[in-house]
């Protein structure tokens, strides 16, 4: 059922609405526990947008295997999508640092109380998420240090390939994922993919991984695939910047999520005007490539990559 979590008066007498589609069992009973599908928040990022309609057909094929609540959000910031703007058009803000909001503030702040108070409760959140149009990213969950112990086991579950646990001095207290943990309501911060774009294998990859969560929680019966076991970092010398050494049109020459040995080639900075190449890039350290450069042009110091190293990956 299609609700209206928010809304908001626009001018010449139009409506801002976020809204949700909550899924419920065929013959509810007892207390139901709930997850929430959240994505959209950087309407510059699509990736979540297939995740919600793939999981919503799947479900729907086998309604009668839903146990407990899905809800489903898809377009937290609706004028950015629409758009095509990473934050919320004409007031030049990024709404996922305006979290947890104010319901006395303005039209921004007003609506982020909102998306807040009708979130909260939930039983598990994932706030899905892609890069920007620079990078693109294996599946991975990025985790604030201080709730690694509550979310690392809901994030073994979700069929990602990487969790990415950070120092409390990188994250912001003004997101989403961190309001809702700070009060109890555990999120998952997903990010995979590259802005503007959908990854079909990554959604249909996070889609199984989310059934198979659902199983974990009592919220689906139906059958699940098994989940890849995900590497887990939590220290900060094991991932390695890779950054460009010139300007110059970058071309790759492997794929991420690639292991790679020392000095193994990641591809070429050329020179599209005289045909030259200007720079290889290569691997600094034996590692697995998570991030690498999807938008060709950079210029000295633009960042190229993030390796893993070999060491916190566990292969041999």
């Amino acid at each position: 059922m299609v609700e209206t979590v928010t809304s908001v008066g626009l001018p010449i007498d139009e409506m801002l609405e976020i809204r949700k589609n909550r899924i419920m069992p065929e013959n509810p009973s007892g207390s139901l526990k709930r997850i929430s599908i959240v994505t959209g928040i950087h309407g510059d990022e699509l990736e979540g947008q297939y995740v919600c309609f793939e999981l919503q057909r799947r479900i729907m094929q086998e309604k009668e295997n839903l146990t407990g609540i899905v809800d489903i959000y898809p377009a937290m910031n609706p004028l950015g999508i629409d758009s095509i703007t990473r934050g919320i058009p004409a007031f030049d803000l990024d709404m996922n640092r305006l979290f947890p909001g104010n319901i006395d503030g303005n039209m921004t702040e007003y609506l982020a109380a909102g998306i807040i108070e009708d979130v909260s409760g939930s039983d598990c959140v994932l706030d899905i998420h892609a890069s920007n149009i620079y990078l693109t990213e294996i599946p991975q969950i990025r985790i604030n240090e201080l709730y690694e112990e509550q979310l690392v086991p809901l994030a073994m579950e979700t069929n990602i390939d990487f969790i990415w646990v950070h120092g409390t001095s990188t994250v912001l207290e003004s997101t989403f994922a961190y309001s809702l943990n700070s009060t109890g309501t555990p999120v998952l911060v997903v990010e995979m993919g590259v802005g503007m774009r959908i990854t079909k294998d990554y959604g249909e990859q996070l889609v199984d991984g989310i059934f198979n969560l659902m199983g974990k929680m009592g919220i689906w019966k139906g059958s699940t695939k098994e989940v890849k076991k995900p590497v887990i970092s939590r220290n900060p010398d094991d991932v390695i910047y890779l950054n460009a050494g010139t300007g110059g049109l970058f071309i790759p020459a492997v794929k991420h999520g690639g292991k790679l040995r020392k000095g193994g080639l990641i591809g070429w900075i050329t020179d599209p005007l005289r045909g030259e190449v200007l720079d290889e890039v290569k691997a600094p350290a034996d590692g697995m490539l998570f991030t690498i450069r999807e938008y060709p042009v950079v210029d000295e110091g633009s960042l190229m990559g993030r390796l893993l190293r070999k060491e916190a990956c566990g292969y041999e």
